[in-house]
């Protein structure tokens, strides 16, 4: 049986994921999408999944999964009944949901040790003193034609070189603009 504090450790692991309560629920997020959502109670979840695919997550399991409100159907939501819930099934409902919702460049890191993603996290977040105690000092690094040794050069180079961006897309949700990026 999962929890939704199950559900939250699992979310809040994942890379640029934060909780935020709005209307007496509580809801993870990147930057401003939502990817999973909580029932008042805490015993059901919503959370992203393709329109085209759901029907037959429902029917799969019709005592566990549900479609959401009348007035959610338009966007690619399904819900959960927690206690019906394993935690590797969960696991995977919820990494999936992220995914909808973060660039492609992060896609792998839940499937790697802790290590990679916390140092991920922290190159991301440009905390360099964070980012030092994780890289080895014997690091080899190659991207192209860079390739550079030992964990002080690897450093500077992320430093003096801007993260890139992943590109930004629109959408228009009852007249409001929302913009995120994959």
């Amino acid at each position: 049986m999962v929890t939704a504090d199950d559900v939250r450790g699992v979310g809040l692991a994942l890379p640029r994921t934060y909780e935020f309560f709005t209307g007496g629920r509580a809801k993870l997020k990147v930057r401003q999408i939502v990817y999973v959502g909580f029932s008042r109670d805490e015993t059901a979840m919503g959370f992203g999944y393709p329109k085209d695919a759901r029907d037959g997550l429902i029917e799969s399991a019709p005592d566990t999964f549900f479609l959401p409100s009348t007035s959610d159907l338009r966007y690619q939501w399904v819900c959960a009944h927690l206690d019906r819930l394993d935690g590797e099934e969960m696991r995977e409902l919820v990494t999936d949901a992220w995914r909808m919702c973060t660039p492609k460049m992060l896609h792998d890191l839940p499937e790697m040790p802790p290590p990679t993603a916390r140092a991920w996290n922290a190159i991301d977040s440009q905390e360099w003193a964070e980012v030092k105690e994780l890289l080895h000092p014997y690091l080899h690094f190659t991207d192209g034609a860079t390739q550079l040794r030992g964990r002080v050069d690897v450093l500077a180079h992320l430093r003096d070189h801007p993260i890139p961006k992943p590109p930004t897309d629109v959408e228009i949700r009852d007249g409001q603009v929302y913009r995120w990026t994959r």
